[in-house]
């Protein structure tokens, strides 16, 4: 590499990384939870699993096409096997994702037990097929990663991911990921978000955020 940027630092991944394993963890309770027929919760508990599964996507989207083919080219042929097979990974998951975006969308556009039911059993495949591709991602290509990626080729990944929402999912997205963030890398977080993104966040994006997850999650936001 003769690029004179500092390397990137890997380590934000892994809390993207928890949103999936925590929203797909939740599932039992949040979408068994649901009564049957309830046309009330049910669009809310199914849209968050849309958007979080939308994100998903979008993030393998976003490997496949700005972090595999860079790493492969710069990194020893050893590694270059490894960052192919993980990298290969994502189509294993691709069929089970699919499945559960469409029992999601089945779901809330019908609510009753039957939907619930295979939407939940289609988010419990997704995250059975998903951790070990998650942790070997981390253990294994985070690391190649921080060696042979700058900071700026490593930023392109969040704007990747990020133009794939609009309005509240947005919020969404951001909120999830800052809640598994310490302060320090929400403010190196925010330092890279376009200035009138961070500018929305912080004058509604944060309230709007929290009314969601608390909506999501059964609970009353707290008062600010």
């Amino acid at each position: 590499m003769t690029s004179t940027l500092p390397l990137a630092d890997t380590r934000d991944m892994f809390g993207l990384h928890q949103v999936f394993r925590d929203a797909l963890a939740s599932a039992p309770k949040l979408v068994g939870d649901v009564a049957g027929g309830d046309a009330v919760r049910t669009p809310i508990v199914a849209g968050f699993y849309q958007t979080v599964l939308r994100l998903l996507r979008s993030h393998h989207e976003g490997e496949d096409e700005l972090m595999s083919p860079l790493l492969a080219a710069r990194c020893t042929p050893a590694e270059a096997a490894e960052i192919t097979r993980i990298a290969g990974q994502h189509t294993e998951v691709l069929p089970d994702l699919d499945a559960a975006q469409t029992a999601l969308a089945a779901w809330k556009d019908a609510p009753g037990v039957a939907g619930r039911s295979t939407a939940l059993a289609a988010l419990t495949q997704l995250e059975a097929s998903l951790t070990m591709h998650l942790s070997e991602e981390e253990h294994i290509v985070l690391p190649i990663a921080a060696r042979y990626l700058n900071v700026v080729e490593w930023g392109r990944l969040p704007e990747h991911g990020m133009r794939a929402f609009e309005g509240d999912e947005r919020w969404l997205v951001i909120g999830l990921v800052q809640e598994q963030m310490p302060a320090p890398a929400i403010a190196n977080m925010e330092a890279h978000l376009p200035p009138p993104l961070l500018e929305a966040w912080h004058a509604t994006g944060k309230e709007v955020f929290a009314d969601r997850i608390s909506l999501v999650r059964g609970f009353e936001a707290s008062p600010t």
